[in-house]
């Protein structure tokens, strides 16, 4: 068996001497102890150096991406085909089955091909004859920075980062320029409160502090560059009658240093934003077109870069940035949020509350299209990105004008509605629930309205009755004198009704109402008397 072992000096073949010791992995490494033991194990056959750092740079590379390079080729021609009848262990399986198809050479790849590759690397000083150990470990160095300079001059991802960066620092800046600008405020409010008022952009607050600085220095100064002309007589007039309190030269001068701070990193800001703006039209034009320059570098950031955002699928990238209630939704088992970082977008910002989440849901699906094509995809046009913008925007369209189409059908025609009608309800407040006297029956209320029509006063009967109780109340106190009157009545009521039993019967009802009115008028009189 032939052993293809390769270092940073150049490439080893080894041959195995016993093959029997290599049928025990475990206790292999016992076997390469010492450079002695190992020597008894493998032999050096041919050992091939290179020529320079270039070369070994080449050979690596071809190494890692499990390709044969031109030299290695060479070698195994010339020394394993003498041999061809051995097998040739190899550390990649990969490589392993390139030689196989290129050079018809049986290639082994086991555990136990493992473990004697970490043996001869433990004891390679020792079985490479020729090579000191400083050479060694300097063609080590070199090729280690060499491997590295490639990776990154060769990266996929190396534009991905300038992104990342870029995003990050932004909102770093934002919120500086924030605490900044709000300190300025604050610390040039004590002096002259009143501007704070009257001019509320913050970068032209700063510019005229800076150039003004002392709130009495304002009706001399011009800031018609800066303030238009209704502003600048406000201020000038605000500055007159003033609130604030007097500082000093040195205070005006630390206000005005941290006015020129805010200013300069808003100038860099602005330039920080043009030229992520440029590299993100270079990068992932399709995914600009979509939701933006700063929605689509956030997407990036969080991936960690494009290919990385690319294998995500459309319900990732929807509630990308909102993990945190993603998971709290779940455990408490409510309902999961409908968007992350896409919510910034303009397409979701000028939906209704109502749609959004259907808006961001197709988004999503449309954004991952265009994603795998900037990451994937040879072309480097727009219009695969407006295309699905366009869709997006009938799709809202159609959400906001209620076009719902019918499921069966043509599909072209519109739903039909009713037409709409308002019919309004107008109800009037019963004052009769307030009241906190007690019901009347119907009767009693219709026999007041036809006294009143008849004009006796509906309050006379009343009255009388409440006079006849008090007296029988006074009577009962007295005692007797109202038993005597009881018995009257009786004796009187006895009397009328023989007498009506003695009459002879009326010959029409109307004779009859007659009489009984009669009677009851007769009644009343004797009440009265009484």
């Amino acid at each position: 068996m032939l052993v293809l072992f390769e270092t940073a000096a150049g490439y080893a073949i080894f041959k195995v001497l016993n093959e029997k010791k290599l049928q025990e992995v475990d206790s292999l490494w016992k076997e390469f102890e010492t450079p002695e033991k190992a020597n008894k194990i493998v032999k050096l056959k041919h050992f091939e150096k290179f020529q320079d750092t270039t070369e070994a740079l080449a050979a690596s590379t071809a190494l890692v991406e499990g390709k044969l390079s031109k030299n290695l080729k060479k070698i195994l021609k010339k020394i394993v085909a003498k041999d061809a009848h051995e097998q040739l262990a190899v550390a990649d399986a990969k490589l392993g089955g390139v030689i196989k198809d290129k050079l018809n050479l049986s290639c082994i790849h086991s555990p136990m091909v493992t473990e004697l590759m970490r043996g001869i690397r433990s004891q390679i000083e020792g079985l490479i004859t020729g090579l000191p150990s400083r050479e060694m470990a300097a063609m080590c160095l070199g090729l280690a920075h060499s491997l590295s300079r490639y990776k990154l001059k060769f990266s996929p991802d190396k534009v991905d980062t300038m992104i990342v960066q870029a995003i990050s620092l932004l909102d770093d800046l934002d919120k500086e320029l924030n605490n900044y600008i709000m300190r300025c405020r604050e610390w040039y409010g004590w002096h002259f409160p009143e501007l704070g008022k009257i001019i509320t952009d913050n970068l032209t607050y700063c510019k005229c502090v800076r150039k003004v600085g002392d709130r009495r220095n304002f009706a001399s100064s011009d800031v018609s560059d800066i303030l238009p002309e209704e502003i600048e007589e406000d201020v000038k007039a605000a500055a007159e009658i003033s609130m604030g309190t007097e500082v000093s030269e040195e205070d005006i001068n630390n206000i005005i240093h941290l006015c020129d701070q805010v200013i300069e990193i808003s100038e860099y800001r602005t330039q920080l934003y043009d030229y992520l703006k440029n590299r993100m039209m270079a990068i992932a034009p399709n995914l600009t077109v979509m939701v933006g320059e700063l929605v689509g570098a956030r997407l990036i950031a969080h991936a960690g870069s494009l290919l990385n955002l690319a294998k995500h699928p459309a319900s990732t990238v929807q509630i990308l940035g909102a993990e945190k209630a993603l998971f709290r939704a779940l455990k408490t088992k409510r309902d999961t949020p409908k968007f992350g970082l896409i919510y910034h977008a303009s397409l979701v910002g000028q939906t209704t509350a109502k749609n959004k989440g259907k808006i961001s849901r197709m988004l999503a699906a449309k954004t991952a299209l265009t994603i795998r094509y900037d990451a994937l995809g040879e072309d480097t046009s727009a219009e695969m990105g407006a295309e699905n913008r366009l869709k997006v925007e009938t799709r809202l369209r159609h959400l906001e004008e209620r076009g719902i189409r019918r499921i069966s059908g043509t599909g072209k025609a519109l739903a039909r509605t009713d037409k709409y009608q308002n019919k309004s309800e107008v109800k009037v407040y019963d004052p009769s629930g307030d009241s906190t006297l007690p019901a009347v029956s119907k009767k009693r209320k219709i026999q007041e309205v036809e006294e009143q029509e008849a004009g006796v006063p509906v309050k006379a009967k009343k009255f009388k009755a409440e006079m006849k109780e008090k007296i029988e109340e006074a009577d009962v106190d007295e005692g007797e004198p109202v038993k005597k009157k009881k018995k009257k009545k009786e004796k009187k009521k006895q009397a009328e009704e023989e007498e009506s039993l003695t009459e002879e019967p009326p010959t029409s009802p109307t004779v009859e109402n007659t009489e009984k009115k009669k009677k009851k008028k007769k009644k009343l009189k004797d009440d009265d008397e009484d």
